[in-house]
């Protein structure tokens, strides 16, 4: 091993001063067996530092077929592979500058051992989770209600929490998430969606009830809706139900109550009449959805952003269903879908088609000033793509 002369020796021969150099020198040696591939690094931001050092643990999910990403409990991170110039030293012990002692009156010479070596380390970048293969699986089971009689349900594929978590790329706490914006509900331990004609049966029931009791819509009593309507469904899928499309409360009494949100059961009644239509004529589904929904309820075309597109340009002017759940997640794939339906968006026909797209930072006008070209049509701005149209 070096000595402290053979140390000042080579500053000597490197031209330079001993004084200019903090007064603790490292002397590193390669251990036996050292290899590049022995470890590998990765850049962590403050948050995951935290969460690291709180004792808490980072997952790596995906598929066989799928690029990995990294998962805490609430953040999911793209996983990107970075070379670096310099040769990176695992040397544990090793201690900065700022972790030494006051300095000592003498120079030191400290010797470590280097445990491995790399070029390269993970790079980590905060991504939207990718969610829509949570649908996709859950909808090879969708729950259609208890079998009658005799009757037995078909055996079909269904997962448990931990199966998901195995298989979608997100944190647990954005599955969680999106398991109840998609009315997914935990049944015999497995979480299946309902089948929508089920989930509208099950609205049906509640919103009659409220009807023939005279309730108001934002007061909806739990144990009296129990007690009404578990002769026709499960507890469970009442309370369910009311829990998608109700705010849950408490009075000054005690007693749970619901309040039924009026935007989701008219869009629910939307979808209903138009999952079978390529395209309904506009003022003809307007007068319809305004008959379908409950009475006392309030149809608006703004309540169906995200789910509907309405055509002005044709005559006469048609509306047909576009979720955005349907839609790619990737970025350019999601643009290109759109361009492919219509050729010029306004802002605000295209706006709930990429809102989700948008980065913590970032707002649609940006995203759109990236991925689009604007015009001017008849007044207003436009949107197409920026890609060329093929003749």
């Amino acid at each position: 091993m070096r000595t402290l002369e053979e140390v000042r020796a080579t500053l000597q021969i490197a031209k330079l001063k001993e004084e200019d150099l903090q007064p603790v020198t490292h002397c590193l040696t390669f251990g036996s067996n050292v290899t590049s591939g022995d470890y590998c690094l990765m850049e962590l931001d403050d948050t995951l530092c935290k969460h690291i050092e709180a004792g808490k643990s980072l997952i790596i999910r995906g598929d066989k077929d799928e690029h990995a990403v990294l998962c805490s409990e609430d953040e999911t991170y793209d996983l990107k592979m970075a070379d670096t110039s310099n040769l990176l030293l695992f040397v544990p012990g090793c201690k900065t500058p700022d972790l030494l002692p006051d300095s000592p009156a003498h120079p030191q010479l400290v010797h470590a051992q280097i445990w491995g070596c790399s070029n390269s380390y993970w790079e980590l970048r905060r991504q939207r989770p990718k969610l829509k293969k949570l649908k996709k699986l859950l909808s090879e089971s969708p729950y259609s209600g208890p079998p009658y009689g005799t009757q037995q349900e078909v055996p079909q594929q269904k997962y448990t929490m931990e199966d998901l978590l195995g298989r979608i790329q997100a944190s647990r706490e954005e599955i969680e998430a999106h398991l109840h914006k998609i009315h997914a509900c935990e049944i015999d331990g497995h979480w299946r969606m309902l089948d929508f004609d089920y989930e509208l049966k099950l609205l049906g029931h509640v919103t009659q009830l409220v009807d023939s009791e005279s309730w108001s819509f934002s007061r909806v009593p739990l144990t009296v809706c129990l007690e009404e309507l578990v002769p026709l469904e499960p507890r469970e899928m009442i309370e369910h139900c009311l829990n998608c499309y109700g705010r849950r409360f408490n009075t000054e009494d005690g007693e749970v109550m619901y309040a039924l949100d009026e935007d989701k059961v008219c869009s629910a009644t939307a979808q209903m009449l138009l999952q079978n239509a390529i395209k309904f004529n506009l003022a003809e589904f307007q007068e319809v959805w305004r008959q379908s929904v409950p009475e006392g309820m309030n149809t608006r075309l703004d309540q169906l952003r995200g789910l509907t597109l309405v055509d002005c340009s044709s005559k006469p002017e048609t509306i047909s269903l576009l979720r955005v759940e349907d839609l790619p997640e990737d970025t350019l794939e999601r643009f290109s879908a759109l361009f492919g339906i219509r050729e010029k968006w306004t802002q605000d026909d295209i706006e709930p088609y990429i809102q989700d797209l948008c980065g913590e930072k970032q707002t649609v006008g940006a995203l759109l000033t990236k991925h689009a070209r604007s015009s001017m049509q008849n007044g207003r701005k436009v949107f197409n793509s920026r890609r060329p149209i093929a003749s």
